[in-house]
C-alpha cells in the first residue's frame, strides 16, 4: 500500500492515550486495567479491559474462583496458557491459545475461571462488554471458539489479522452480536505495513498496543502508541495504522454505543440503582 490513498473526508484519530493500572482480580491474579480504572471508566459500550501476561506461576495460579454476573458480557481472548471454565448452567470447558470465549450473562450467571496448568505463561485479554436494557434479563449463553476456527487473512505485505467479530476483506469472525455490532481483531504489522480496518461510523472505538509500537491516525495526524497503551479514538469514516516496529501487536475493537444510563455494582451493570439491588437481592437469593 502507498501513502497516496485516500483514507476518507473524516480519518479517526486519537483522542487521548491511556497506559493501564497494575491492580489484581479474582483470588489474586495479577494484571493490567486498562478500561475500568481511574484513567478512563468506560467507553460506551466497554466496560473494563484487562491484559493478563506473565511467566510467573504465582501471579494466575489462584485464578477466578466461582463469582456472579449480571447485565453484560465478558470476552476471553487466550494467547498464551489454557483456563477452564465452569458455570452452575451446566457449562464447562478448557479456553487454549488463540481461543475465544464470548459469554452473556444476561440475567445472571455464577462461574468460575481457573488456570488448567500449574507452570508456563498465561496471557491474554478480558473484555467486558455492556448489553442493552432488553437484553439485560435475556437467558445466558455461550459463544466460544478455538483457535482454528478463528480466520486469519493477510490484506497487506507484513500484516496479519486474526478476526474475532467484525470482517476484514470480506472474512467474518464467527462471533456475532446485533446488539452493539462488534469488531473485535487481533493485528500483527511489520515495520513500515499499513492496515485499514473498516470500522463502522459511529462506533466508539480503541487500538490497545500490546508489543511494539504503532503509528495510528490518518499520514498528517498520525501519533505513535507504544506496547502497554490504549488508544481511544474519535469517530471517522477511516482509519489508518502503520508499524514501527517488528512484529507490533494490537488489538483493534469497536462497538455501536448503547447510550444508556449506567449503574454498576462490582460483577452487576443495570440501567438504575433498583435494578443493582434486586440483582444483590435473586443472588443471595439464588436466583441466579
Amino acid at each position: 500500500m502507498t501513502d497516496n490513498i485516500d483514507y476518507g473526508a473524516r480519518p479517526r484519530r486519537i483522542q487521548k492515550v491511556i497506559r493501564g493500572t497494575p491492580t489484581s482480580d479474582g483470588a489474586g491474579v495479577r494484571l493490567n486495567r486498562v478500561i475500568g480504572g481511574p484513567s478512563l471508566d468506560m467507553l460506551d459500550p466497554f466496560l473494563l479491559l484487562d491484559e493478563f501476561g506473565t511467566d510467573k506461576p504465582e501471579d494466575y495460579i489462584a485464578g477466578f474462583p466461582s463469582h456472579p454476573h449480571r447485565g453484560f458480557e465478558t470476552v476471553t481472548y487466550m494467547l498464551d496458557g489454557r483456563m477452564r471454565h465452569r458455570d452452575n448452567h451446566g457449562h464447562e470447558g478448557v479456553l487454549g491459545p488463540g481461543s475465544v470465549q464470548w459469554m452473556s450473562a444476561a440475567r445472571g450467571i455464577v462461574h468460575s475461571e481457573m488456570p488448567e496448568q500449574e507452570e508456563g505463561r498465561m496471557r491474554g485479554f478480558q473484555l467486558w462488554i455492556n448489553l442493552p436494557a432488553v437484553k439485560k434479563m435475556g437467558e445466558p449463553r455461550y459463544q466460544e471458539h478455538a483457535a482454528e476456527a478463528i480466520p486469519s487473512v493477510q490484506p497487506a505485505d507484513g500484516v496479519l489479522v486474526k478476526v474475532i467479530a467484525g470482517d476484514v476483506d470480506g472474512t467474518r469472525g464467527p462471533v456475532q452480536q446485533p446488539a452493539t455490532d462488534p469488531v473485535y481483531l487481533d493485528l500483527q504489522l511489520g515495520v513500515d505495513a499499513v492496515f485499514e480496518p473498516v470500522i463502522p461510523a459511529g462506533h466508539s472505538s480503541f487500538v490497545y498496543v500490546y508489543e511494539g509500537e504503532l503509528a495510528i491516525g490518518g499520514i498528517e495526524h498520525a501519533q505513535r502508541v507504544t506496547a502497554g497503551h490504549l488508544a481511544v479514538l474519535s469517530d471517522g469514516d477511516s482509519l489508518r495504522l502503520k508499524g514501527m516496529a517488528d512484529d507490533s501487536r494490537a488489538i483493534v475493537v469497536a462497538g455501536r454505543p448503547l447510550r444508556e444510563p449506567v449503574a454498576r455494582y462490582g460483577p452487576f451493570v443495570m440501567n438504575t440503582r433498583q435494578e443493582i439491588i434486586q440483582a444483590v437481592e435473586d443472588f443471595n437469593a439464588g436466583r441466579f
